[in-house]
């Protein structure tokens, strides 16, 4: 769509016709004429001349030209449609709720392009959001006011993390209409969902257009369901016509992936699911689940301590002397769980009626009835049950057995022939692979199995003549292991190993867990909430302590996020979702009347006055070399060469992109992972950079010397891969100019420290890419070295790995006033600085966690800040020196 700024300087072009009439004519070319006597001069004829026409092909020229001229004066704009339509004042509806957030971008455009419109008409606008503030503030209808005023709130806008409140936005909106009558356009950028109270309120208000994104359907994370070896991800959404999935990623607290699984959507379907299968260890580590690419709280899921945590009841065989040293019953199991569970104690009913993940007993035969009701129902649902047999459940068999029990038997003694059997290593499908069997756990007696076609498939443990020491067995959601000796040290001495301790641990890391209730706890504040694009954030002013009970709707006074008292443990945290609170998602109705369009990236308006003017300018002077021409007054060569200088800019190489912005690069590896690392590495420092320095980075880029101009950059970083070749002589001399000319080179080989053999082979690599290279002699840099103190004081320069050395050049080396141009070391510090385009760390920093990450972005601000500036604050050293001389 085309829109002038001045539309009434269109009128000009009723003028051109007599501009026609003016530029018909053009003086007649003078003819040289020699100078005879008088005499010969009254022969020649007398003979008057009319005026010469004008070529066609000028005339037109002319006009066009001052078509260009009135046109491009008056300002026209080339851009999208605005989608509205009616008269009067602009009002702009913005759904800001949870439910916008994964193109906020594209509203925000839309919404800008009708305001822009507004503005060059004079229209006034108004703009209405429906979901609660940030303040805690009603939705309400802010202006009439100059359009102009309304796109820097408009800009402002964030979506929130709390659904709209359509009902509270209808009655805004009526209230507002009884202050502001008349004529009406409406934009509602809306969310999709159904709100059939605003909906009617905005058909009754004026000329309505609703823009939505129907081609992506509104998604959110369900409460997952864990299972003993899995867990279960449910995803809801608006249905789609078509066939879709959707991508779950796990995260630990520092933010790393640690798993993802993909999610199959049917066509038309609300709700999906798929398990996420981890290794027990890195199951428990996860406090985030997130919708790849879907940015909205809904589609984030935080996972608290009550979604891990493993509430282990204890049941003795004899309540007396459960507890004895040595002998009792728990006495063993209580040490050996105690440091990792939650132990307790009392009879099965009571241990039942509060959630619980576990129940051992110990060598305690199940009471037929009522107790064995309970107890099969319980492991039905998901319950974890860990028997120890001894001479008490060996008489009294029951029910809840993996396997059945035959009868005891006696290993070593004086009457028996069999000596006390070791343990096998345990089967790679056993929950306990991996542990370490020595000989100095044994067995001196066991209850035996009776022997069946499934035994073999139901033994997780066994001792060193194959008779099986541990069994298990599913049913329904849960299971039942059994321990084919007691928990005490009468019949083995695997209570007092250390094994008897990881064996328990395997198991009720295996439990399901419980996920949450029981007994209420006290207010929790505000530690940290999500925004409305799924990120943490700080608390906003207006959240509130998160009440006892039941978890409310999160809104504005209890955002999403998580909750607990200020320098607690993390274990005493408690998340509240989004997801799992919120109803049924129902796409909205068009309401009558309305005009329906598209949430797209809508592009920037193009000013084309300034275009034509130029285009009108060239024309002109082309038109006074050409009419030169005609008039004799101008050569054919002087013309042609006029007309080739001004065709000069056109044909003028376009200036490289990283020429008008600073940049940090990469050297391409040809490895696509390991250049995608370096990528997201350089973007999280570049990002960091800019948050806290004056420095402005643009998005960095790949690189290859001898092809790429690398005097563009100021530091390249290079990543060396174990099979880089030897770089070619047009690369070395590529490399070469660049550290002469004052770049810096950052050689990472990723194996120092603790990444010691993460990369085999880089050191050599090394080796082979830097002959040829004019590399100055290197030292370790040492603790005053201007790298530790040109933004941050550094005591350390790790990376994703810690320890190992960082060289660069001596001190002593005065060429380029002493600025190293290359910087060795392998601590991977792109894998530290690499974020997703969530923003969110990709890598675990090994061993430091959270600390070491932050000095190794502080490092690469201090290398960046280097390469800008080079040594100005080793110069500063010499301070105190020059004062001296010049005080005296």
């Amino acid at each position: 769509m085309i829109s002038f700024v001045f539309p009434w300087l269109l009128l000009g072009l009723a003028a051109l016709p007599v501009l026609y009439w003016l530029l018909r004519v053009t003086p007649p070319q003078p003819r040289p004429q020699s100078f005879p006597p008088v005499e010969l001069l009254r022969d020649l004829p007398r003979q008057e001349e009319s005026p010469a026409r004008t070529p066609w092909w000028v005339l037109l020229m002319r006009m066009v030209a001052a078509a260009l001229l009135i046109i491009g004066l008056a300002r026209p704009f080339f851009g999208p449609d605005a989608a509205t339509e009616g008269e009067g004042p602009l009002l702009v509806v913005m759904d800001d709720g949870w439910a916008s957030g994964a193109d906020w971008a594209a509203r925000i455009a839309s919404a800008q392009a009708a305001l822009e419109v507004a503005a060059r008409d004079g229209r006034p606008s108004a703009m209405l959001t429906t979901a609660t503030t940030e303040t805690g503030a009603a939705p309400r209808v802010i202006g009439p006011m100059p359009a102009g005023d309304l796109r820097a709130r408009l800009t402002a806008l964030r979506p929130k993390p709390w659904p709209t409140e359509p009902a509270v936005a209808a009655a805004a909106l009526r209230e507002w209409r009884v202050a502001n009558a008349g004529a009406l356009s409406v934009l509602h950028v809306s969310d999709g969902l159904a709100a059939p109270e605003l909906s009617a309120a905005l058909a009754a208000t004026g000329a309505l257009t609703v823009l939505r994104a129907d081609d992506r359907p509104r998604r959110l994370l369900a409460a997952p369901r864990a299972e003993p070896d899995r867990l279960h991800v449910t995803l809801r959404q608006t249905p789609a016509p078509a066939a879709g999935e959707a991508a779950v990623v796990a995260r630990t607290a520092d933010g790393r992936a640690l798993g993802r699984v993909v999610v199959p959507v049917p066509a038309g379907a609300t709700q999906a699911s798929a398990a996420l299968e981890l290794p027990l260890e890195l199951r428990n580590q996860v406090v985030r689940l997130e919708i790849e690419d879907e940015a909205n709280a809904a589609a984030v899921l935080l996972l608290d301590e009550r979604f891990r945590r493993r509430p282990v009841g204890l049941l003795p065989g004899a309540e007396t002397g459960a507890d004895a040293p040595l002998i009792g019953d728990l006495f063993y199991l209580d040490r050996a769980l105690q440091p990792f569970v939650e132990l307790r104690r009392g009879a099965v009913e009571a241990l039942l009626a509060r959630p619980i993940s576990v129940l051992v007993l110990a060598d305690r035969p199940v009471a037929p009835g009522r107790e064995e009701t309970q107890l099969a129902e319980w492991v039905q649902r998901g319950g974890l049950l860990i028997r120890f047999a001894g001479s008490r459940v060996a008489e009294r068999p029951d029910s809840l057995l993996p396997v059945a029990l035959r009868a005891e038997r006696a290993l070593g003694g004086g009457l028996t022939w069999e000596q006390p059997q070791t343990l096998a290593p345990f089967g790679e499908t056993s929950p306990f692979a991996g542990l370490p069997v020595t000989g100095e756990v044994t067995v001196e007696r066991q209850v035996l199995a009776e022997p069946n076609a499934r035994l073999s498939e139901r033994t997780w443990a066994r001792l060193s003549d194959g008779t099986p020491l541990v069994t298990a067995e599913t049913r329904g959601q849960g299971r039942i292991v059994l321990f084919h000796v007691p928990a005490t040290a009468d019949w083995s001495n695997l209570p007092l190993s250390g094994l008897f301790v990881s064996m328990l641990r395997r198991l009720v890391a295996l439990s399901a867990g419980i996920a949450g209730g029981g007994e209420a706890e006290a207010a929790l504040a505000p530690l940290e909430i999500l925004d409305g694009f799924g990120r943490a954030a700080p608390p906003t002013p207006a959240a509130t302590a998160l009440p006892t009970g039941d978890a409310p709707m999160p809104s504005a006074r209890n955002p999403p996020g998580w909750y607990g008292m200020p320098g607690a443990d993390a274990a005493f945290r408690r998340a509240l979702n989004l997801g799992p609170a919120l109803p049924a998602l129902v796409l909205a109705e068009p309401p009558p009347g309305a005009r329906l369009g598209r949430i797209e990236a809508v592009p920037a308006e193009r000013d084309l006055g300034p275009w034509l003017l130029a285009a009108a300018l060239i024309l002109l002077a082309v038109d006074l070399l050409v009419s030169l021409r005609l008039r004799g007054l101008l050569g054919l060569r002087t013309a042609t060469a006029a007309l080739l200088l001004m065709a000069l800019p056109l044909g003028a190489q376009p200036v490289p992109e990283a020429a008008n912005q600073t940049r940090l690069a990469f050297v391409i590896s040809g490895d696509a992972a390991l250049d995608e690392l370096q990528r997201q590495g350089l973007a999280g420092l570049s990002d960091f950079v800019n948050r806290r320095t004056a420095v402005t980075l643009a998005d960095p880029v790949g690189v290859t010397p001898g092809d790429t101009d690398l005097s563009l950059f100021p530091l390249l970083y290079w990543a060396v891969p174990p099979d880089a070749a030897a770089l070619s002589p047009a690369a070395i001399a590529s490399v070469n100019d660049f550290m002469r000319q004052g770049g810096i080179i950052l050689f990472d080989t990723r194996d120092e420290g603790s990444g010691e053999g993460f990369s085999p082979g880089s050191r050599a690599a090394l080796r082979r890419i830097s002959q040829g290279l004019a590399i100055p002699p290197l030292a370790p840099v040492p603790e005053d070295h201007v790298l530790r103190r040109a933004f941050y004081l550094l005591p350390e320069l790790p990376g994703r790995f810690a320890g190992g050395q960082v060289w660069a050049a001596r001190d002593q080396d005065r060429a380029n006033d002493s600025v190293s141009p290359v910087v060795i070391g392998g601590h991977d510090w792109a894998g530290a600085w690499a974020v997703d385009a969530r923003g969110q760390n990709l890598h675990a920093a090994v061993p430091g966690g959270a600390r070491q990450r932050v000095l190794a972005y502080r490092f690469g601000t201090n290398l960046v800040i280097y390469a800008l500036t080079g040594n100005y604050k080793g110069d500063q050293v010499h301070v105190p020196a020059i004062l001296e001389r010049l005080g005296q």
